[in-house]
């Protein structure tokens, strides 16, 4: 039997995160089918393995535990497999860059698609783009963190912080190439940290495999679509 069950859409948006963490832990995990998703998430709460509104959600096979919502998965996780550190400032650290990530994924996404992006929002748009990669630089570099070394939190080995990090703007500036100039200009440590995450054996792994399962999808549909538009990334043919 494998370790966890995902719940979550064919995409590399707020699941990609967890992916992330199982995959550098050594974790099994298998994913069900989109059928199976909707079946859960359209439930009574009452027939919900736990209840919630929407992936992902994940199953822990040792304990048969479910646990609903991003953050909350990341926060077991790290837990569990030794990512977070005892020390009580750090581990709430963590749990400020995991929110700091929603955040980033919650504007990216116009409010999880309740709007799309124009050229002019998206123009609007970009200092608070650049804060928020000043905002994780600047983490980093009170840490420690430079564009040749270190981690965001200062510690000897990647934490879940890091991870977290390195899913958020590494697989955002992969999927959206336009960006990547931007990240390197306002958080060139940032970059480096995603770029020394990302060639980590277990995370090359990941992201071939869910580029070979869910291609150039991010964040899917319109908003996807309009976000492609505004910054002129087109999917890789």
């Amino acid at each position: 039997m494998v370790d966890y069950t995902l719940y979550y859409w064919p995409i590399q948006l707020r699941g990609q995160f967890i992916r992330a963490v199982l995959a550098h832990a050594g974790a099994s995990w298998n994913e069900v089918g989109f059928d199976e998703i909707i079946a859960q998430k359209s439930a009574q709460p009452s027939a919900q393995l736990i209840p919630h509104m929407g992936p992902p959600v994940l199953t822990d096979h040792s304990r048969e535990f479910s646990i609903s919502q991003m953050a909350a998965i990341l926060a077991y996780l790290g837990e569990k497999h030794g990512l977070i550190d005892d020390d009580l400032v750090l581990r709430a650290m963590n749990t400020k860059l995991i929110d700091d990530a929603n955040d980033v994924l919650y504007e990216m996404t116009r409010h999880n698609g309740a709007q799309q992006w124009t050229n002019e929002a998206w123009a609007e748009f970009q200092p608070r783009l650049q804060r928020w990669m000043e905002i994780f630089e600047e983490t980093g570099r009170r840490y420690g963190l430079t564009a040749q070394s270190g981690f965001i939190l200062g510690t000897e080995a990647p934490c879940l912080a890091d991870l977290v990090t390195a899913t958020l703007w590494g697989t955002m500036t992969t999927k959206f190439p336009a960006l990547r100039p931007v990240l390197e200009t306002h958080a060139p440590g940032i970059t480096s940290l995603c770029d020394r995450i990302g060639a980590m054996p277990s995370q090359t792994e990941l992201r071939e495999k869910s580029d070979a399962a869910y291609g150039e999808a991010w964040c899917s549909g319109e908003i996807e679509a309009s976000l492609r538009a505004v910054t002129g990334s087109n999917p890789a043919q």
